[in-house]
């Protein structure tokens, strides 16, 4: 996992001795903007909407990559953009070497059956006029993989890989729990056999008592298939106990990225530090001393960011410099990195 500042070329982010061959995922200057049009009856574009502004980050295969942050702060939106289901503004992105911004009809296709996507609301991700069946199967028959009766038996075979009955193909989505239907999604983005998973809020419109069903299903598969995760979700427990780095977003821009152990023992951005003083824990000794820190004001829009520092509306330890100067990423430790001033 690594970080790259703006005036870092490629070569000089990654390790020598083949650590560049062994990304599976290299993100560099990352930029989602959707324009702002007005005027009647010929508009123009009078701003953008910055949700993702020039982030950068790598995932090796094998690992889970938390990507965390509050609501708003650009996570799905990130997402989305890798799977090109986001118009990408400016910015690289590079699957197993291959350039996904400019890959288009065929070789895009390609690219996509090996990165899926897990969606945050199992309500809303399943076509409700489909069946079971149908909708597991959608990718064998897109990409061609399974037919007919080989369709069925593949699509059987992946609802009991998840935790469900195979018998229960003929069945639609409504007839089915929140987690059974976030267990069809998960059997549907395995259907393609990808080694790249994305997985938004997976669990956030679950229920308590499910999510951690579902966190160990993942797990399981993970091992299972050799698969790779990126983790988007605001709950920092759950982050903590999947991922083996973290990436912490705000208003559009990378704060923090750590191995996940240092992340939760030694977090230096002001941010990363709120967002862990917002996680409750179970030992009520524990929780009465420890140190409390309560961000003031709300996020600022994303249409106008703040000039210098994203954070610097709301981080209690802001000087000068934050208000004029946008930090870039520095190295702090083996592969941690921290977007501050204040950190030496």
């Amino acid at each position: 996992m690594s970080l790259a500042s703006p005036d870092t070329t490629a070569a000089s982010v990654h390790a020598p001795n083949g650590a560049r061959r062994e990304t599976l995922l290299e993100v560099r200057e990352l930029k989602v903007h959707f324009p702002i049009y007005r005027g009647f009856p010929v508009a123009r574009q009078v701003g953008a909407v910055k949700a993702v502004d020039g982030i950068s980050f790598s995932v090796k295969p094998g690992e889970t990559v938390g990507l965390v942050g509050e609501s708003g702060c650009g996570k799905s939106t990130t997402g989305l953009a890798l799977v090109k289901m986001n118009p990408i503004t400016a910015g690289a992105v590079h699957f197993e070497g291959q350039d996904m911004v400019h890959s288009t009809g065929e070789h895009m296709r390609q690219l996509r059956r090996k990165i899926q996507m897990v969606f945050q609301d199992p309500y809303a991700s399943l076509n409700p006029r489909m069946t079971v069946e149908q909708i597991v199967g959608e990718p064998l028959m897109v990409h061609g993989l399974a037919q007919g009766a080989a369709r069925r038996d593949r699509v059987q075979e992946l609802l009991r890989v998840c935790g469900l009955d195979p018998r229960v193909y003929t069945r639609y989505p409504h007839e089915f729990s929140g987690g059974q239907r976030q267990r069809i999604g998960i059997a549907r983005a395995l259907a393609s056999d990808p080694i790249f998973v994305i997985c938004d809020e997976p669990i956030s419109a679950l229920d308590v008592s499910i999510q951690a069903q579902i966190i160990n299903l993942l797990e399981d598969l993970q091992e299972a298939f050799g698969l790779t995760y990126l983790f988007i979700a605001h709950d920092l427990a759950v982050v903590r106990h999947i991922s083996q780095h973290v990436v912490v977003m705000y208003l559009g821009k990378i704060m923090e990225v750590a191995g996940s152990k240092t992340l939760y023992d030694q977090p230096l951005h002001p941010y990363t530090r709120a967002l862990l003083a917002a996680v409750p824990i179970p030992d009520p000794k524990l929780e009465k001393k420890r140190e409390r820190i309560v961000l003031k004001g709300e996020i600022p829009s994303p249409i106008n960011p703040p000039k210098g520092c994203r954070f610097n509306t709301r981080c209690p330890l802001a000087q000068a410099i934050c208000f004029e100067e946008e930090p870039a990423p520095r190295q702090v430790g083996d592969g941690h990195y921290v977007s501050c001033h204040l950190v030496e």
